[in-house]
């Protein structure tokens, strides 16, 4: 394993630790440290992950990639913690409702629920008394969650409705434009469109219909959970029925025309132009 045996020489020397410093911190010999940057054995599984949650980096990275060939400002990342395979391909365990034949269950989480989501959402107890919705139409291989939104900011979708979400496990496969429900911890639950910086710069760039709500960009160590917008329940029927692809269609061609608005009445409005 020439790569790992490079690499365990790069992260402990930017470290400036010796041989010596690295075993105490992993819990192993300086000998074996040795034999592992020098190649006269192969680190066990227990190891390879010690060094990993050391390092802060991927095992994967670690094994296959050469960190020397990087520029100082991705090592300076890495060092940071900010290893974007590691962040956004974590093991994230998600507490769900079961019937009594282990079927998974959509639970609401209603408006008066929502402030202790994001305390709640990872205790069974509090999951279990959410209330449930029955939709046969939904896949029975997949999880999903339904929301109630509130505010303006995601028009044509009207607050009080049921935005209804399918689990995303793996944040990284977002593709840009995807109305999402995120869980963050310090804005608790948000409806968006989000476009997917997390190889750019490990956030995720969220973005409302309503264009008097400025984009902004959440970092990927701040979201509990990533759910796929699928469909949504409103009692306003003055809304027409959309699937998915259509709302989401509609919701970006209304941000474009308003924010298309905006800008005209933003020209008008300037001293020294006509109206």
């Amino acid at each position: 394993m020439d790569i790992l045996a490079k690499n365990i020489k790069v992260l402990r020397k930017r470290k400036r630790l010796s041989q010596e410093q690295l075993a105490h911190e992993i819990g192993i010999t300086r000998s074996a440290v040795n034999s592992y940057e020098n190649q006269l054995a192969d680190p066990p599984l227990v190891v390879l992950v010690k060094l990993a949650d050391f390092f802060r980096i991927s095992i994967d990275r670690l094994l296959k990639q050469d960190l020397s060939t990087l520029r100082e400002s991705e090592l300076s990342a890495l060092e940071r913690g900010e290893d974007i395979e590691m962040l956004s391909r974590k093991l994230r365990i998600l507490t769900t409702a079961v019937t009594p034949s282990n079927e998974n269950l959509t639970e609401l989480v209603p408006e008066k629920a929502k402030a202790g989501y994001t305390a709640g959402y990872s205790d069974p107890e509090y999951i279990s008394e959410l209330p449930v919705l029955q939709l046969p139409f939904l896949s029975k291989n997949r999880k999903y969650r339904a929301f109630t939104i509130s505010g303006d900011s995601m028009l044509p979708l009207p607050e009080g409705a049921i935005v209804i979400g399918e689990y995303v496990d793996q944040w990284i496969s977002v593709k840009d434009g995807t109305p999402c429900i995120l869980v963050t911890r310090t804005e608790g639950i948000v409806f968006k469109i989000v476009f997917n910086h997390i190889l750019k710069n490990s956030g995720l760039l969220l973005v409302s219909t309503n264009p008097i709500y400025s984009p902004y960009e959440v970092k990927i160590d701040e979201i509990l959970e990533l759910w796929k917008f699928v469909y949504f329940i409103s009692s306003d029927f003055s809304l027409p029925e959309l699937s998915k692809d259509q709302l989401t269609t509609a919701l970006m061609a209304m941000q474009k025309d308003l924010h298309d608005i905006k800008n005209t009445l933003t020209v008008g409005d300037r001293p020294g132009e006509p109206a």
